[in-house]
């Protein structure tokens, strides 16, 4: 099963408007091409119902050349009645074949028209946030990743904040310092997330378009179900596995969980961090005072043990797993499954 956000939604969003536009032109200019008006009373209604709301498809009485005739109207409205009378649309070469007005046609062109509008706008406003981003940047914020520094090995926490559509993340030490931060400025539906990622340590921050995450269920052991989501209008996993990033993932216990994922993440071929996914407790004694030090990993929280002095780049691969859920560096969950694989042949 293919999720429908981002991107995604707008090409779906764009097709099913086609699709309305052309039945909306069919039902309104040829569908009833040729045919006669005439009205007619409604003897009977069928009902259909759909979750809370019903409507009714009516069976109608109309004459033609002295001819009383009984059919089924082609259409439903919550609005037919038995005894109102209604404009149909007839066959002069069989009066038994008849349709509704154009008023269902219209309405799918006006909700093409719609659907259309929103998709063009949406298109719009991202272009012109990209070019934003790309003039902001011009203008002072700084392009690309720190070179890696090594220092001594921290312990680090990484958060999410839940509970609410703007949810962000954050880096924190072990005396609760934020080291590092995305906060979400601007939260929208159909276009990028617009977020600033600080960097405390240095002072410094860094504007960054965030897409809506796009899943790939497949569900079945030869296709590898896909998590994703674009930064700055570029894959996010593309992204790091540009800037060097590689990740080792495998699944199995850690310090604090009884199963979840655990990740060497390397940059250019050399190790910078270990991290394991936690409870949505990463602080040993917030887990224990919340009787949680066996939890199991949860999704955008974890334990980071690292000697990288600049943490933008470890930040940024973070953000990416904990805003997909994917276990391995491709967006991926095979990763994962043959990184436990080899993983228990060496400690065998």
């Amino acid at each position: 099963m293919i999720s429908l956000r981002g991107p995604r939604l707008k090409i779906f969003a764009a097709v099913l408007a086609v699709i309305c536009l052309a039945a909306g032109i069919y039902f309104t200019f040829f569908q009833s091409r040729g045919f006669e008006k005439t009205t007619a009373e409604i003897v009977e209604v069928e009902p259909n119902y759909d979750g809370d709301s019903t409507t009714y498809t009516p069976t109608v009485r109309y004459t033609v050349n002295g001819v009383i005739y009984t059919e089924t109207l082609d259409q439903s409205s919550g609005s037919y009645k038995v005894g109102k009378t209604i404009t149909i649309k007839y066959n002069p070469k069989d009066p038994s074949i008849i349709h509704g007005g154009g008023g269902f046609g219209i309405y799918l062109m006006v909700a093409s028209a719609a659907i259309l509008a929103v998709v063009i706008v949406s298109t719009v406003r991202e272009k012109r946030a990209m070019t934003e981003l790309h003039g902001k940047r011009e203008m002072g914020a700084r392009r690309g990743y720190r070179p890696s520094e090594q220092g001594e090995e921290r312990e680090l926490y990484f958060l999410t904040d839940l509970g609410t559509p703007k949810y962000g993340h954050r880096l924190e030490d072990g005396r609760r310092q934020v080291l590092y931060e995305a906060k979400m400025t601007k939260f929208t539906l159909t276009t990028p997330f617009g977020f600033d990622f600080i960097d405390h340590e240095h002072g410094t921050t860094t504007p960054h378009l965030v897409g809506h995450n796009e899943e790939s269920h497949w569900d079945s052991l030869l296709l590898d179900n896909h998590y994703t989501f674009e930064l700055d209008g570029v894959d996010v996993f593309k992204h790091l596995q540009e800037n060097g990033i590689t990740v080792e993932s495998s699944l199995g216990g850690g310090s604090g969980k009884v199963l979840g994922a655990n990740y060497r993440i390397f940059r250019d071929g050399v190790a910078i961090a270990r991290a394991e996914s936690t409870g949505p407790y990463p602080h040993e004694e917030d887990a224990a005072n919340h009787k949680a030090a066996s939890a199991v990993g949860r999704q955008g929280f974890y334990r980071v043990w690292t000697a990288e002095r600049n943490l933008d780049l470890l930040f940024m691969t973070l953000v990416a797993f904990a805003r997909t859920g994917a276990l391995d560096d491709k967006g991926g969950t095979f990763g994962a499954i043959a990184g436990t694989i080899r993983k228990n042949l060496r400690d065998e």
